[in-house]
């Protein structure tokens, strides 16, 4: 597999990762209030946790996000990327300084940690059956 295909997949996930973190953020306290029991799900909740954890210490010290490092890496400096890869680009790289996504990224990771307390994960989705 060439390497522009591995920068290609890394892309992928990456895109995944942010679809997953950003609709976690809409998703718990929407699902708390429409009593969807699948939103605390607690392995499902703490990879949400993990997952913010990571953007937000990678942000805090000042550093790209490790997906974005592999990314740049694999594909260097060869042609011009496919189009969709620009628009994709576009929308999830602007260019701000490191410290905005910081201050950003550590905001959202404390409305995590918030939703944690405030939306509790529980052992299991389903509620237990007594006889």
């Amino acid at each position: 597999m060439s390497s522009g295909a591995l920068g290609q997949m890394i892309l992928a996930v990456h895109l995944l990762v942010i679809a997953f973190n950003g609709l976690g953020l809409i998703a718990i306290p929407l699902g708390a209030a429409l009593d969807w029991r699948w939103v605390r799900v607690r392995w499902w909740r703490a990879l949400h946790v993990a997952s913010w954890a990571a953007v937000a210490l990678q942000a805090a010290l000042g550093r790209a996000c490790f997906l974005t490092i592999w990314q740049d890496r694999l594909t260097g400096a060869a042609s011009a990327p496919p189009l969709i890869q620009r628009w994709v680009d576009r929308a999830i790289y602007w260019p701000l300084p490191i410290w905005v996504f910081a201050a950003i990224y550590l905001a959202l990771f404390a409305m995590v940690v918030g939703l944690w307390w405030r939306v509790p994960p529980r052992l299991s989705a389903w509620p237990t059956r007594r006889p």
